[in-house]
């Protein structure tokens, strides 16, 4: 029997999602989302393109949880998009009543799955469907810094013109401006970017990394990225059913690594079956726990304003 995979949210990060579990043939899918039509209308059209694709995987749509029930993996995208102008925090309140909604009633059908939280304040988000599945932090992981390691590896590969295929950056902390990019550990085929850039040329793709979200809402004018973000889902969700213990970057309950307690922070974890296996906490210089210390306070601001 294949594996299942929900999906609620059938926007552009949630169906672009699918789109990309569909092609890899990875699981079985459900779309879910509150406006009627849509999320039918998406898996239906997703579902005509597998003979093409030659996948066999099935893909539904759903206003409702009952063909969810038993997911092995529900990936939480719904809530209020981010618009121009507006920070991730504006987020908060809006967002924590859809994701608490949306975590209560899948986990309920699939009390085994394990959570992927994508919905932006990412971190807080995290929170709010851990406190509401009461699930061990092991089954609940938010995608993020995936996404920001992406971008990094992006504006590092166009700025010394290499594959992309030869670079692997490494960013920390929360998903948002206060992230923290590492460039000594990020490498080009082995080698610490710090040995093929100037100070200057790094600081400016460490800053446009920060502000890589905000970049394309700007751009777009309506709406957020949502090709990269998928993507990203699609790579956690890989390592997952397929027990690859793959070490990537993705938001944590932390309780201790790092010299923080009790928040979600991106750091390098290891991502099999069970989901978060375990966590590598590497040695930090004293500038950059003080800046992964800085950044971590503002998801505990967040959090706190959660009540």
């Amino acid at each position: 029997m294949r594996k299942k995979v929900t999906i609620v949210g059938a926007g552009n990060v949630g169906a672009t999602a699918a789109h990309w579990l569909a092609a890899k043939e990875l699981a079985d899918i459900v779309l879910v989302d509150v406006v009627e039509g849509v999320p039918q209308g998406k898996a239906l059209d997703l579902l005509e393109a597998m003979p093409i694709e030659g996948s066999d995987v099935t893909v539904t749509g759903s206003n409702d949880y009952a063909p969810t029930k038993n997911s092995d993996i529900v990936v939480i995208t719904a809530g209020f998009p981010r618009k121009p102008g507006m920070s991730r925090d504006d987020l908060l309140r809006a967002n924590a009543e859809i994701v608490g909604a949306a975590t209560e009633q899948a986990v309920k059908l699939s009390p085994e799955c394990i959570l992927i939280i994508v919905t932006n304040p990412l971190d807080a988000m995290c929170e709010v469907a851990r406190r509401t599945s009461g699930f061990p932090r092991e089954r609940v992981i938010g995608m993020a810094g995936v996404l920001d390691s992406a971008r990094f590896s992006t504006f590092i590969a166009t700025e010394l013109g290499v594959s992309v295929e030869n670079v692997h950056a490494f960013v920390l902390g929360g998903h948002g401006d206060q992230m923290v990019p590492l460039p000594r550990f990020s490498t080009v085929a082995g080698i610490p970017i710090t040995e093929l850039m100037d100070g200057a040329t790094i600081e400016r793709l460490v800053k446009r990394t920060a502000g890589g979200g905000g970049e394309i809402v700007a751009l777009l004018k309506t709406g957020s990225a949502y090709y990269a973000p998928s993507r990203s889902i699609a790579e956690m969700v890989d390592a997952i059913l397929k027990d690859k213990h793959k070490i990537l970057p993705c938001a944590a309950y932390l309780q201790g690594e790092f010299g923080i307690r009790d928040l979600f922070v991106g750091v390098p974890c290891k991502i099999g079956a069970k989901g978060l296996e375990s966590i590598l906490e590497v040695k930090l210089s004293s500038q950059e726990q003080a800046a992964l210390a800085k950044s971590a306070e503002a998801v505990k601001e967040l959090v706190g304003a959660l009540g």
